[in-house]
């Protein structure tokens, strides 16, 4: 029987309903598979670390497994730069900090853009910096430092990822205190620990997970970069009241790749604010000498572009020009 026009009208627009329901109801099933959260560091450092405390609470709020994988090489860049060309459907994460997001954009000529090829999701912490030296050093305090750095310039070692933040730190007081070091590089903190552990290095940028080791002396603090004093190691001075001017601490947040569905954007800022919100998350995060640092998908997003701004006049200033 031959349908009235009318009648054709009702059945099309009706199917054209069904149809975006349909869509809609696809798009609110985000995630459907595990998410991969790439870490741009080898296991065992703070980085992946971090990812593995977050990927349960995350589980829990996105209703999805979200396994970590290490993608260590190049200061991060090589983890990177696999994130940009990932899918942007929201399957692919990429656990970054101000070195990898930040600093590698300061002094790398990169084949992708560090602010526009990415989504920011979330800042998620804050670990503070501290100077740590080699219990075979002849010197405990940053006194006995500043004067054999003086008296055999470019001669006391530091360990670093070449590029990252533990290179920027020690090149930023190398400015402020009119010192030079020499420089040894390192994939990541793990293999940066294993070497002034074994005082094949005299300095490195640490962190208060060490201090179990301070406490055993098998290393040393000589000063923290905060703008006061640790409570939980009081008698370690801050590099500002040393006379040196440098607060630097290293910011960790996730991204996807530029493109990634808003819906998908919006479930992972959800899960992301969920997980910090979740007191085992601030109790594991305690445990590792890290503060919870929340900032949202926007404040992170300005944050991350004020501090591009900010490192690549820096990383002129300390001549670290891009290669």
């Amino acid at each position: 029987m031959r349908l009235q026009r009318r009648q054709f009208l009702h059945l099309a627009a009706s199917a054209a309903a069904l149809s975006a329901l349909s869509h809609g109801a696809q798009a609110q099933t985000y995630p459907t598979r595990p998410i991969t959260m790439i870490v741009p560091f080898p296991a065992a450092g703070p980085a992946d670390v971090l990812a593995r405390i977050l990927s349960e609470p995350m589980r829990l709020s996105l209703g999805q497994p979200v396994v970590t994988e290490n993608v260590s090489g190049a200061a991060g860049s090589i983890a990177v730069g696999r994130v940009a060309r990932a899918t942007p459907d929201g399957y692919t994460l990429i656990l970054g900090n101000l070195g990898t997001h930040v600093v590698n954009g300061a002094i790398y000529s990169l084949q992708y853009d560090l602010v526009r090829d990415f989504e920011p999701i979330c800042l998620i912490s804050s670990t503070a910096s501290v100077l740590t030296a080699s219990p075979k050093t002849p010197w405990s305090d940053w006194k006995g430092l500043l004067a054999d750095a003086k008296a055999r310039p470019g001669q006391i070692s530091v360990g670093a990822t070449l590029g990252s933040t533990s290179h920027f730190f020690p090149a930023l007081i190398e400015k402020a205190a009119g010192i030079k070091f020499k420089y040894v590089s390192y994939e990541g903190l793990a293999p940066r620990m294993n070497a002034i552990l074994g005082g094949h290095v005299d300095l490195t940028d640490a962190n208060m997970t060490q201090k179990g080791k301070v406490e055993a002396g098998q290393l040393k603090f000589i000063a923290i970069a905060t703008e006061k004093r640790n409570p939980e190691i009081p008698n370690v001075p801050t590099l500002k009241e040393l006379g040196v001017n440098v607060v630097y601490d290293v910011n960790r947040g996730i991204m996807v790749p530029k493109g990634t569905p808003p819906e998908a954007i919006a479930k992972l800022e959800a899960g992301c604010a969920a997980a910090v919100k979740d007191p085992s998350f601030a109790d594991s995060m305690k445990k590792q000498a890290t503060d919870v640092r929340y900032l949202d998908r926007k404040a992170y997003g300005d944050w991350l572009k004020h501090n591009d701004e900010l490192n690549k006049t820096l990383a002129k200033d300390l001549g670290l020009l891009k290669r």
